[in-house]
């Protein structure tokens, strides 16, 4: 069992760790921190530290470092999520104020909790499967190109250009946008995009030239939703890894894979289990069955009409994991107040 001033020395380890990139002794524990006992007794709670996995040396005669098993330990038990101060909080309002949509949203907030952290930033976009197409609109151009806008009632927007064989007039588009309105305006993604495969299905060689074109635009619409459907993650701050690649014992190459293929990322912030707070870490040797025993990975909760999903971090498991709780946790509030907001507004 380790002694409550043991588990002091295991914070003190953990933060001068994170703090100096260099393994902690006994003497610099004494010197930066006022436990009022020898050095010969901080080695004492050392070495029981050590003996419960909590800390170990990377090299013969020299200080100790966090194990995995630690950094669990100090994130469950020690940590203590600083509030940020009024310049954060007042660079995370800047960084999202005033977003042109969705899309824009989150970006800006990969964007400002890359700024924050400094390590790589991850949002969920929040699941569409209860969404309701809202509006669609047809724009005509030239040469044949027509613009297609889909909103949902949660604030999603798609546009996708679509070219034609000819330019339709004014009358033919205002009846293909009235035939894909009805086909999917108030209803859920799924059921529009069933709508539509019907409409598809039953479609024979003698189709009229409106109905043709109603039938082109009609499957862009389908594609559209089917992305709607899909979970998706915003990423920024990949650099990150590289600037700081000497916090990983070996490769990076395994995180930068999983940054490009998004669905290990996903499955992985969709399995951790979150406190009562709504914050989550899963760390180093946690994440194993995925590829990333390295790395760490902080997040937060936030709401979008009544749908959960993730913002948070990944990063070297030596992280400043109070100020990456904190910063999560900030931004996951500002998120969800902005999006409330948003539905409040419609």
């Amino acid at each position: 069992m380790v002694s409550a001033r043991g588990l002091e020395v295991l914070r003190a380890i953990v933060q001068d760790f994170v703090e100096t990139r260099e393994p902690v002794g006994s003497k610099s524990i004494v010197e930066r921190h006022a436990f009022g006992v020898s050095a010969a007794t901080i080695r004492n709670d050392m070495a029981l530290l050590e003996d419960e996995d909590l800390i170990e040396a990377p090299h013969t005669s020299s200080g100790r470092v966090p194990t995995d098993k630690g950094y669990r330990v100090f994130v469950d038990h020690l940590a203590e999520v600083r509030p940020l101060s009024p310049a954060q909080r007042t660079a995370i309002a800047s960084f999202l104020e005033a977003p042109g949509d969705l899309d824009d949203l989150m970006v800006r907030t990969v964007r400002a909790l890359t700024q924050l952290t400094g390590q790589v930033a991850i949002v969920q976009y929040p699941s569409f499967a209860q969404a309701h197409v809202s509006h669609v609109e047809l724009v005509g151009l030239d040469a044949g190109r027509m613009l297609v806008v889909l909103v949902t009632d949660t604030g999603r927007v798609s546009q996708r250009l679509v070219f034609l064989p000819h330019d339709p007039a004014e009358e033919d588009i205002a009846r293909m946008r009235t035939a894909i309105a009805d086909l999917t305006v108030g209803r859920a993604i799924r059921d529009g995009a069933q709508a539509i495969a019907d409409r598809l299905a039953a479609a024979g060689d003698g189709r009229a030239p409106h109905d043709a074109l109603v039938d082109v635009i009609a499957m862009v619409v389908a594609e559209e939703l089917e992305e709607f459907r899909q979970d998706r993650l915003v990423m920024a701050g990949t650099a990150n890894l590289a600037r700081r690649e000497s916090d990983f014992r070996g490769s990076i190459y395994p995180l930068l894979e999983a940054i490009e293929e998004q669905v290990t990322l996903m499955r992985l912030m969709g399995e951790m289990v979150a406190d009562e707070h709504g914050l989550a870490a899963s760390i180093g040797r946690e994440n194993e069955p995925f590829g990333l025993a390295e790395a760490s990975v902080v997040a937060g909760e936030y709401d979008a009409s009544g749908a959960r999903a993730r913002v948070g971090v990944l990063g070297p498991t030596r992280m400043d994991y109070p100020s990456n709780l904190a910063s999560v946790r900030a931004v996951a509030r500002y998120l969800s107040r902005l999006l409330e907001e948003d539905e409040n507004a419609r």
